[in-house]
């Protein structure tokens, strides 16, 4: 039987048993993890300090991609298997992500065969699991396809499919859909220490953020799935292991729609450092994004620097009819990748200390000496095969009995092929996938929870409700920035909802008034770093 997913019944759940799998960290890594042991009929459990996807899992560019830029890096084997896992995560949860049309304007004469015939490649790598053929476009179809883009010069376009999805939500999702086959998944639970036996680890000592109470679990494998803080959990077994990643933070612009008024998004293939830019609809706004900026520590809340805002303003301009300015910004969020360290820098780092490393072109899994099995880097779109050879390699690690990755063909929490944007349902909406009916429910019975709690964002009342009572939200930051993605579609109307919010979650939670107000300042704290200085 299913266990309701409330944060008092996964908790308690957790304090029962002894478990094969303890997965710390509860972001795309972690999660896939948990959905893959949980499925394979491990005794599992998740753990989450802040709450799922706090950090980078949430600030992605929504894109489940098989990497146009590695074609030209020659990196075939690494398209072709991201385009599987593209193919995949589009079946098992087409609630959650859905084809997008991209287009690259061309200026220059010459791009129109180079460009063509890489995304010929791209199609024919993606094989029968592509989603749409790639094309040619004259000027005027551009012009259609993409109205808002610079006219000045354009000769035409090159369209190609990739997926887009909401990562917050398809964290939910995993979440949710490990705890149906029977793992226990807790956030605001700390990892605080690492249990030993004879060198050996075999558990973890967690501490509950919300009572301060002390927990030891027991595990036959612990894995360390906590992206840019890997390195705190691996120094919680040694001390005097060395940094393994290299931050990258990745700043995102959202501006209006009518920079962007299509269902088409456009891909800019030279931007001032030689990356791709992004510029994308995404919940009726247009999301810019991305740079890459390498960073020295690991923060929950990344902010973004002028000079990063002034390069996307710079650079997507170059290819908007109308230059986007720093009061057009409606959000800016910023993630950090956490990419591995490379192979081979500082070798002498993490010799002597009895690890083993198993190292992709974007991951790598690292067991110690303790048995403890770190995972770093990667991406959304391979998080599914990344979590089988971590599942994988934990089986070996641990001696358990083998069993079958059943991942490919799993449907996720939410699952309703009836979701999709064919449908005519709204963009909010549409993620709630089959749980749709739960909010209509709540509606019905109330129907002063069925309007939006402001003009500018769809935010209700029951989607407040439905967050609390069964998606786990503990705070107002969880319901306004990833439950719904009101912090990311405009920082100011979010702010200014908060102490609505919080009035809405106390009852649920039985908050006291001055609790209320607290985590609605929190709030507000946390979402003055997402407008422009």
């Amino acid at each position: 039987m299913k266990r309701p997913f409330q944060r008092s019944i996964q908790r308690a759940s957790l304090a029962a048993l002894e478990f094969d799998f303890l997965v710390v960290g509860g972001g795309a890594t972690g999660l896939g993890v948990a959905v893959d042991a949980a499925s394979r009929g491990y005794r599992t459990a998740l753990v989450e300090a802040a709450d799922f996807a706090n950090a980078t899992s949430s600030r992605s560019t929504k894109l489940v991609h098989g990497g146009v830029r590695y074609l030209a890096e020659m990196q075939f084997g690494l398209v072709s298997e991201a385009l599987e896992e593209r193919a995949i995560l589009c079946a098992n949860a087409p609630h959650l992500a859905h084809d997008l049309a991209f287009v690259v304007p061309r200026y220059h004469w010459w791009e129109g065969p180079f460009y063509g015939a890489g995304l010929k490649l791209y199609d024919a790598l993606a094989g029968r699991r592509n989603l749409g053929a790639s094309r040619l476009l004259s000027r005027e179809e551009t012009i259609r396809a993409i109205p808002g883009v610079r006219e000045e010069g354009l000769l035409g376009g090159v369209e190609y499919h990739d997926a887009q999805f909401d990562d917050a939500r398809m964290a939910l999702a995993l979440a949710r859909t490990a705890a149906e086959r029977g793992a226990s998944i807790v956030n605001r639970m700390r990892c605080v220490g690492l249990v030993k036996d004879e060198g050996q680890v075999v558990g973890a000592l967690l501490r509950d953020e919300e009572t301060q109470e002390d927990l030891r679990v027991h595990a036959s494998v612990v894995i360390n799935a906590t992206g840019v803080f890997a390195d705190e959990i691996r120094r919680l077994e040694d001390p005097t292991v060395k940094k393994s990643l290299v931050p990258s933070r990745g700043t995102h612009l959202v501006l209006p729609r009518d920079f962007l008024p299509s269902d088409r998004a456009i891909m800019v293939p030279h931007t001032d450092d030689g990356r791709v830019l992004f510029v994308i609809p995404w919940h009726g706004r247009t999301l810019v994004g991305t740079t890459d900026t390498q960073v020295e520590c690991a923060e929950l809340e990344p902010r973004s620097t002028g000079e990063e805002i002034d390069f996307i303003l710079r650079n997507a301009g170059r290819y908007l009819a109308r230059e986007p300015q720093r009061s057009d910004i409606l959000s800016v969020f910023a993630g950090l990748r956490p990419l591995a360290k490379p192979a081979g820098a500082d070798a002498a780092e993490g010799e002597g200390h009895g690890s083993s490393k198993r190292l992709s072109r974007e991951h790598a899994i690292e067991t110690s000496r303790g048995g403890l099995i770190t995972v770093t880097g990667g991406k959304w779109t391979t998080y599914r095969r990344m979590a089988e050879e971590v599942v994988d390699a934990a089986i070996e690690v641990a001696g358990l009995e083998e069993q079958v990755c059943r991942t490919s063909t799993l449907r996720l929490h939410g699952f309703d092929r009836d979701s999709g944007i064919q449908a005519g349902l709204p963009d909010a909406r549409r993620l709630y996938g089959s749980d749709r009916a739960a909010l209509e429910e709540l509606e019905r019975v109330d129907p002063a929870m069925a309007p939006p709690l402001c003009a500018t964002l769809s935010i209700t009342a029951s989607e407040v409700h439905f967050a609390v009572q069964s998606e786990m939200a503990r705070t107002v930051d969880d319901v306004l920035a990833r439950r719904t993605r009101s912090l990311l579609l405009d920082a100011r109307a979010a702010a200014a909802i908060a102490d609505i919010v919080a009035d809405i979650m106390a009852p649920l939670l039985g908050w006291t008034p001055a609790q209320a107000r607290e985590s609605a300042a929190a709030f507000r704290a946390i979402a003055s770093g997402y407008l422009p200085a």
